[in-house]
C-alpha cells in the first residue's frame, strides 16, 4: 500500500538529514564530536542508564567520528537516491540513532521526528517507485528474467561485508549489542535485531533466487505486512503529533486570547528576516487568525483523516504553516521533517501527476536520459519488492544487500495495480 507516499517520506527525511549534516560540517566536532561539551564518558553513562543505542560511544577517537559522520551523509544520499534501499534503510536508521543519541541535548521536535521515522523506514518497501532499485527491477523485467534475480555481485558483496562488521563487533564486545536487553523491542537487544534483519535479507535473496513458489510467496507476504504495519504506524504517529500540539495549545492562555504567535517573531533567535516578521507581527488581526488558525488545523486534523476532501484542505493549510515556519522562524530543518512526515496522508493522484511532471522536465533538460519502459508510474512500481525487502523483516538489513538485486518483485502488478483497485488513488493515504 502507498508505494508513492512511502517514497515520498524515504526522500523527504533522507534528504532533511543529509542538508542539517552538511549544513553543520564545520560544526560537527563541536555538535557530536569528541570536541563537543558532552564528552563521551558522559555520553556512555546516560546510554547505560536509558539503553539508547550509538555506535559512537565505541570509541572516542577523531577518525572513527569522522568515519561514522561521512557514512550517515553517503548512507542519507544513497537511500533518498533508492540505491540498495533495504540495506541504506538500516544505515541510515544508524546514522541518525548514533549521532542524536551521542549528544542529545541538540536536538528538537523536527530531529524528533527524524529519530523515528528513520527506524519506521526500516520496516517498510520504501523503494518501489522512484529510485533506482525500482529502475533496476524495470530492467530485470524488460530483460524477460520472470522477476528472477540474476548474479548480483554488488549485493553479495555487501550483505557479506556487513556481515563482517557486525560480527566482528559482537566479538568485540562493543556497547549496544546485547542480545534481549536496551534494544528496540522488549526483550529484543540491537545485536539480535541486526542479525534477525541481516539473516532475513539472506533468506530473502535465497528464496526469490532458488525457490521461487510459495517460499517466496511467503516472505513477500510479510514484507507486506510489515510494510503496511509500519504505515499505519507512521500515520497514526502524524496524528498524535499534531492533536498533542493542538491540545497543549489550548491550555496555554496566549493561545487562548489569539497572541502567541506575536512573540517568536519578536525573538531575536527566531528572526532571521527581522523586517518580515515585524511587518507580518504589526497586524493584529493577522496575528490573531494565525493563532486560532493554527490551534483549529492540529486539533481538527486527526478528526479529519477518514474524510479525504477535508484532509486534503487542512493538509495544504499545515504545509503551508511548516513552509511559513522555516522561513519567518528560521527553522528549516524541522519543517522539512514535518512536512515529509505529513506526505503520508498526500493523494495519490497527486503524487503520480508529480511525478510525471518532474519526468517531463527531466526529459526537457536531459533529452539523452532513459525513459521509463513501461509508463513511468506504473513501471516504477514494478519494482514492487525492490525495496521490498526494506519490508521489514525482509528487509534485511544491517547487512542487506544479497537480496537488493531481488529488489524487482512484483514487476508487472504493483503499485499502479494496488491504485487501480482501491478506486483511483481514493484511499486513506491516498
Amino acid at each position: 500500500m502507498a508505494p508513492y507516499q512511502t517514497a515520498v517520506i524515504r526522500i523527504g527525511f533522507a534528504a532533511t538529514w543529509l542538508f542539517f549534516l552538511l549544513r553543520e560540517w564545520p560544526n560537527r566536532h563541536e555538535l557530536y564530536g569528541p570536541d563537543g561539551v558532552w564528552s563521551v564518558d558522559m555520553a556512555r553513562r546516560l546510554l547505560g542508564s536509558n539503553g539508547a543505542f550509538s555506535v559512537l560511544v565505541w570509541s572516542d577517537g577523531r577518525g572513527w567520528f569522522e568515519f561514522v559522520y561521512a557514512l550517515a551523509m553517503i548512507s542519507s544520499a544513497l537511500l533518498m537516491l533508492g540505491w540498495r534501499t533495504r540495506t541504506m534503510s538500516v544505515l541510515f536508521m544508524i546514522g541518525v540513532l548514533s549521532l542524536q543519541n551521542r549528544s542529545v541535548f541538540l536536538g528538537d521536535g523536527g530531529d524528533n521526528v527524524i529519530h523515528l521515522m528513520s527506524m519506521y523506514l526500516v520496516l517498510t518497501r520504501c523503494g518501489q517507485v522512484w529510485s533506482l532499485d525500482a529502475r533496476r527491477a524495470r530492467r530485470t523485467a524488460a530483460a524477460g528474467t520472470g522477476g528472477t534475480p540474476g548474479r548480483d555481485v554488488t549485493g553479495v558483496l555487501l550483505w557479506s561485508v556487513l556481515g563482517l562488521v557486525l560480527a566482528l563487533a559482537q566479538l568485540l564486545g562493543l556497547y549496544g549489542l546485547e542480545w534481549t536487553a536496551n534494544g528496540p523491542f522488549p526483550y529484543v537487544g540491537w545485536g539480535l535485531a541486526l542479525w534477525g534483519l541481516w539473516l532475513a535479507h539472506g533468506a530473502w535473496w535465497w528464496a526469490r533466487r532458488y525457490a521461487p513458489g510459495e517460499p517466496r510467496t511467503v516472505l513477500n507476504t510479510l514484507a507486506d505486512l510489515a510494510h503496511n504495519g509500519a504505515l499505519l504506524v507512521i500515520m497514526v504517529e502524524v496524528c498524535l503529533i499534531y492533536a498533542t500540539a493542538g491540545w497543549y495549545k489550548i491550555q496555554g492562555n496566549r493561545w487562548q486570547d489569539g497572541t502567541a504567535v506575536f512573540y517568536p517573531m519578536h525573538l531575536d533567535y527566531f528572526s532571521p528576516w527581522p523586517e518580515l516578521s515585524a511587518l507580518l507581527a504589526g497586524s493584529g488581526l493577522l496575528v490573531m487568525l494565525v493563532t486560532y488558525g493554527t490551534v483549529i488545523v492540529q486539533v481538527a486534523f486527526p478528526f479529519t483523516v477518514f474524510n479525504r476532501r477535508v484532509k486534503n484542505v487542512l493538509l495544504v493549510a499545515m504545509i503551508l504553516e511548516h513552509l511559513s515556519i522555516a522561513v519567518l522562524l528560521g527553522l528549516p530543518f524541522f519543517s522539512l521533517a514535518m512536512v515529509a512526515a505529513d506526505a503520508v496522508f498526500l493523494p495519490t493522484n497527486f503524487l503520480r501527476w508529480l511525478g510525471g511532471r518532474v519526468a517531463a522536465a527531466r526529459d526537457r533538460l536531459l533529452p539523452g536520459a532513459a525513459r521509463p519502459a513501461s509508463g513511468g508510474a506504473s513501471g516504477g512500481a514494478s519494482g514492487g519488492a525492490v525495496d521490498g525487502a526494506s519490508g521489514g523483516a525482509v528487509d534485511g538489513a544491517s547487512g542487506g544487500a544479497a537480496g537488493t538485486a531481488g529488489d524487482e518483485e512484483k514487476p508487472a502488478a504493483g503499485p499502479g495495480a494496488r491504485t487501480h483497485e482501491s478506486g483511483g488513488g481514493h484511499t486513506l493515504v491516498g
